[in-house]
């Protein structure tokens, strides 16, 4: 057995590396056969000398990100603690996903992937033309698509945000609701609005919206144009049909980028009409420039609370197939 104590500036900056939760310490023993004391500004840890050192890296990503970012949310210690039992090829760090910033203000904390999948996602974004994030619904998949979009307009990568969605309720029928175009298709694309007011202040978004730096458009208004030097956001992409999915995917014109995102487990097309999504993820994963990341129940980002639900309802579903 050996043992090796950490200390600390304060006690006060000890604690924010565990959200002054001292059961999320009683994770790391969990996770590893460690013991973990604390008092004031020191850490002793007693184990074996191989494990004491893994736990001695997980405190120094913890502290790392810190220092880069704040006091570390319980998810954030999570995920660190998840990512020093992995091995060197597998491991991502928790002060990585801080070198990863998008937007940020006065008023406005900058986005950071929360998660190795959601790295990877930005990752992808960041070198491919055509993205697919697939996965449950609060993985995040479309709030990261839209600050990715946002932080490329805002530094003149692209000219304009195009959002779109396939209107499934409405059969892409929009004639007969009220008002212009956009108020018809606004029901549809709320969830898209919302990450936009949730990472600028209202006046920039003002601004976006009256120069028609940002688009908003049914999917079955975009056939026929060629869509240059823009991100394209495709959301609820399962809801998409073969044919759609297809027109979408070739619009995309010079200087462009297309960010296409679904659930696969929750398709709301008629019975025997098979989804664009399914199709694409079939054909298209080996052509260049286009990347596929696949979000898991374990990425929810939401309540705590949506990842049971989730969890619940896909084992109702295999119960069903199996009778």
């Amino acid at each position: 057995m050996a043992e090796k104590t950490l200390q600390y500036e304060s006690p006060h900056f000890l604690h924010s590396l565990f959200s002054d939760d001292l059961s999320l310490l009683k994770e790391i023993e969990n996770a590893f056969p460690v013991t973990v004391t604390t008092r004031d500004a020191w850490l002793k840890l007693e184990g074996e000398e191989k494990t004491i050192n893994q736990v001695v890296g997980l405190f120094s990503d913890l502290e790392e990100s810190r220092r880069k970012a704040g006091p570390v949310t319980p998810p954030a210690f999570r995920f660190a603690v998840e990512a020093a039992t992995k091995s060197a090829a597998e491991k991502s760090r928790l002060a990585e996903l801080f070198d990863h910033r998008l937007l940020g203000s006065a008023g406005k904390p900058p986005v950071t992937p929360r998660n190795a999948n959601q790295l990877q996602y930005l990752k992808e974004l960041q070198k491919n033309d055509v993205v697919f994030g697939l996965g449950p619904a609060g993985t995040g998949k479309t709030y990261l698509a839209m600050a990715y979009a946002l932080d490329a307009l805002k530094k003149r990568q692209i000219d304009r945000i195009i959002l779109t969605r396939p209107a499934v309720e409405a059969g892409e029928a929009l004639g007969f609701l009220p008002g212009v175009l956009e108020e018809k298709v606004l029901p549809y694309l709320r969830p898209l609005y919302d990450a936009l007011n949730d990472m600028i202040e209202p006046i920039e978004a003002q601004k976006f919206a009256e120069k028609n730096l940002i688009e908003i458009a049914p999917l079955a208004y975009m056939r026929g144009r060629t869509l240059n030097h823009a991100c394209v956001i495709l959301d609820e992409a399962q809801n998409t049909t073969r044919e759609q999915m297809f027109m979408f995917l070739t619009r995309i014109g010079e200087g462009s980028q297309c960010i296409v995102t679904g659930d696969p487990s929750q398709i709301d097309l008629r019975p025997k009409t098979r989804s664009g999504i399914i199709e694409a993820s079939a054909i298209l994963r080996d052509i260049k420039g286009i990347s596929f990341v696949e979000f898991e129940q374990r990425d929810v980002v939401r309540h705590p609370v949506v990842a049971r639900i989730i969890e619940a309802y896909d084992k109702g579903r295999e119960c069903e197939e199996k009778r």
